[in-house]
């Protein structure tokens, strides 16, 4: 701890083993808990995981919501049947556009559940355990201070033997940089990108959520630019295992993360969609030469979308849906349909 950065000291630090079901049960009182799993194209893991919340916090978690990000798989057909109540962004409000993408889920996650507290689980896990969600649950129960509570852990690699405390290769090579050159004050968080995670409803309702990967960095620096560190904690879940990405899509990850980050520096590129030129969405050309010498160029979307808030109490029955097809993203603009290429990865990392 005394080798941290001057500028620098350790948010609120604990570990999963402190916050045993019993505890956070009994600090729950009249809280409302809910479980959001965003999902894309995850048969393989999506049941295991809400199966496992099912039958084993049915005493905590009030709502347990898989958010589908436009699977062309059985992720829905899974998830539900494992115990979750499964919602399509596609269905979700479609009149507000419908795109792929985490923090998309996210943000259309808030139109579907009540909670006061919503703890955020990734669907593509492989080696966890619902000490996970106690985990995150527990430090925001427990102070009322606390507004935000990020997972840290030892990721098993691709070997299954290999075990590091590191972050993935975006975390490391990307947030962990900017953090330390631009917010040194955050350099105590372990991993700032990880997955699992809770908020309070109605601080998630006041911020900007970026449509994807940038949604885990975006809601660290805006709590801790709202309400100081003393706003946020972290827990220590033991070992994690998940499915792992390629190098290109980690790329786009780093684009929209880095976007993201950008905009809350307040840079002229990064600017709120409809604050530059008129434009209704912001895409990043990200080229890459293949091994033929021919080049392809990935169209990476850094679209976010205003604070929830702006929408509360327009809720519209599920029923009134736009349906997308998987890979285009439909966007309602003054009554027309606009079609675009969707660019984001799935909502697990």
């Amino acid at each position: 701890m005394s080798d941290l950065p001057p500028d620098s000291r350790l948010p609120a630090t604990s570990t999963a083993e402190e916050w045993s079901l019993d505890r956070v049960v009994s600090l729950k009182g009249r809280s409302r808990l809910a479980v959001v799993i965003p999902a894309r194209n995850e048969e393989s893991t999506v049941g295991r995981v809400v199966a496992d919340i099912a039958a084993e916090l049915g005493a905590l978690v009030d709502e347990l919501v898989v958010m589908d990000s436009l699977s062309d798989d059985r992720t829905a057909v899974v998830a539900e049947r494992a115990g979750a109540r499964v919602h399509s962004v596609s269905d979700v409000r479609p009149d507000l556009g419908v795109f792929a993408g985490k923090g998309e889920a996210l943000w259309k996650s808030m139109f579907v559940t009540e909670a006061d507290i919503v703890a955020f689980i990734d669907a593509d896990l492989t080696m966890w355990g619902t000490h996970f969600v106690t985990g995150v649950l527990g430090p925001i129960l427990d102070d009322p201070r606390v507004h935000l509570c990020r997972g840290f852990y030892d990721r098993v690699l691709d070997t299954g033997s290999a075990i590091t405390a590191e972050g993935g290769r975006v975390t490391e090579l990307v947030a962990k940089p900017w953090l330390a050159l631009f917010r040194p004050e955050l350099a105590g968080m372990v991993q700032p990108l990880a997955g699992e995670w809770a908020i309070r409803r109605e601080e998630f309702e006041q911020l900007s959520i970026p449509m994807g990967y940038g949604v885990e960095l975006s809601t660290l620096l805006d709590v801790h630019q709202r309400h100081g560190l003393d706003a946020i904690a972290q827990v220590d879940l033991g070992r994690r295992g998940h499915q792992h990405q390629n190098i290109h899509d980690l790329s786009a990850m780093a684009v929209e993360i880095l976007a993201a980050a950008e905009r809350r520096q307040g840079s002229a590129f990064a600017r709120s969609p409809g604050e530059r030129d008129g434009v209704d969405e912001i895409h990043v050309a990200l080229p890459r030469m293949l091994p033929d010498r021919s080049w392809q160029t990935r169209s990476v979307s850094v679209q976010e979308r205003p604070p929830w808030r702006t929408h509360l109490g327009l809720k519209k029955p599920p029923d009134q849906t736009l349906r997308a097809v998987p890979g285009v993203a439909v966007e309602v603009l003054d009554g027309d349909v606009d079609e675009r290429e969707v660019t984001h990865g799935h909502p697990g990392r």
